[in-house]
């Protein structure tokens, strides 16, 4: 359970000011149908984080060196400050909302700093469902609020405020994972 809350935890707060909540707002006020936006942000992201989740656990077991586990900390660390960089985002579609936040959220979350955080996470854990489903939780629930309130969340949250404590979260991961490291049990 700790994988799981861990993971919705991190990628809930790094979500928020993150492009894919801009890309919800923009979604749900064009389509005016927030159940299809949600529905869809959560089939992209199920599907994208189990992928990186995988491939993060598969690719620890491949590399199961401390180099690596050293290059993850570091991940998590290079992950904090990216994540006091602000995202911008402009999307447009024409197709139906289910099927436009679907492959938007699917393809906006590629390299996205959640998705490289569900990659260090899957590395970390080597539980592919637990950290696939917590950082799917996560994302949730980061934009669903965004999808029935967004433009009066954006105007209350102060997204640098957020976009610290988020960094606060992926530093203290990996001094903790370089801290493991350096002090065996």
């Amino acid at each position: 359970m700790e994988i799981f809350f861990t993971s919705t935890l991190l990628v809930a707060i790094a979500e928020i000011g993150d492009k894919t909540i801009l890309l919800a707002i923009l979604l749900a006020t064009r389509c005016k149908k927030p159940l299809p936006v949600i529905a869809g942000i959560f089939t992209a992201t199920i599907a994208n984080h189990a992928v990186a989740a995988w491939a993060g656990s598969t690719l620890a077991s491949i590399f199961m060196s401390e180099v690596f586990r050293y290059a993850v900390a570091t991940g998590f660390i290079l992950m904090a400050a990216w994540t006091l960089v602000p995202d911008d985002i402009k999307v447009a579609s024409q197709r139906g909302a289910f099927v436009a936040t679907t492959i938007a959220f699917f393809f906006v979350e590629m390299g996205d700093k959640t998705q490289v955080a569900t990659i260090a996470l899957g590395a970390q854990y080597h539980a592919v469902w637990a950290v696939a489903a917590g950082t799917t939780l996560g994302m949730m629930i980061a934009n669903v609020p965004a999808v029935f309130l967004g433009k009066q969340l954006v105007a209350k949250i102060s997204l640098r405020t957020v976009h610290k404590i988020a960094a606060a979260l992926f530093l203290v991961l990996g001094l903790r994972q370089l801290w493991e490291l350096s002090n065996p049990a």
